[in-house]
């Protein structure tokens, strides 16, 4: 089984970078499923539910969002209606959405979980507790399993990862958009990235416009913030498993745009 798993998605720019590699992407490696993070797809921050359905049709099976999954209010009608879109599964349980997922193709069932962490982010539970309610509530419906740990320290996402090694088939870190060059799989058979990275313009600060991003670091003073347009890229992982659901290989793919 071969899961192909994209970066945050960032605005149009990455939308449209995400359309025109997804074929080739498809063509070379054949994933069985596609799992992508989309809550920056929305003018850079947030998704909508023209955004995901545009995400969807590049041919994502599942969309993980993060601490901007709320930002857009007209979402939050298509998040509790169409389940293949998960949001952090530790918000609160009356919020908009789930937090679990499970889609099946070929007699293969991946549970999709997504958990933001609580170190500089809000979430209103442990996503260590969490994730531990979500593995016994995926028992016996899924064969593989992929968490997105959408968090900000570094410390909390590997820490997540050991947590459920050997308890999932991939545990891998969004939100702050650089990819880390720690893929691996860890010693219980869960492939682990810190970071995948984002999928949008590497020309300007984590996505938005480096004139605009410079501009609040030097002055400190309240700047707007506009997604960039240089340099679009795909920031992905693919992982490889076997009928066992622990994962044999985990490769970072870091792919230019066509210009």
């Amino acid at each position: 089984m071969k899961v192909l798993f994209v970066g945050d998605v960032v605005g149009g720019i990455g939308r449209r970078a995400l359309a025109a590699l997804m074929p080739g992407l498809r063509e070379r490696h054949c994933p069985d499923f596609v799992v992508v993070n989309g809550e920056n797809a929305a003018g850079g921050v947030g998704i909508t539910e023209r955004t995901a359905l545009d995400i969807f049709d590049s041919g994502a099976d599942v969309i993980t969002l993060g601490n901007h999954a709320y930002r857009h209010t007209e979402v939050y009608e298509f998040l509790d209606r169409d389940e293949r879109v998960v949001r952090p599964a530790n918000y609160p349980k009356g919020s908009p959405g789930k937090g679990v997922t499970v889609v099946e193709r070929a007699g293969m069932a991946l549970g999709v979980v997504n958990l933001s962490g609580t170190i500089f982010v809000e979430a209103a539970r442990s996503p260590f507790a969490e994730v531990d309610a979500a593995l016994a509530e995926l028992r016996g419906r899924a064969t593989h399993v992929l968490v997105d740990m959408h968090a900000e320290a570094t410390s909390e996402k590997v820490a997540m990862g050991w947590h459920v090694d050997g308890r999932v088939t991939a545990c891998l870190g969004t939100h702050t958009h650089v990819p880390t060059a720690d893929a691996r799989v860890l010693p219980g058979g869960t492939a682990y990235c810190t970071d995948v990275g984002m999928t949008g313009p590497r020309g300007g600060v984590i996505g938005v416009k480096r004139e605009q991003a410079l501009s609040r670091f030097l002055t400190m003073t309240n700047v707007r913030f506009t997604t960039s347009g240089e340099d679009p890229w795909l920031n992905a992982v693919l992982v490889e498993a076997g009928l066992d659901g622990h994962a044999t290989a985990i490769e970072q793919i870091l792919e230019p745009a066509p210009r």
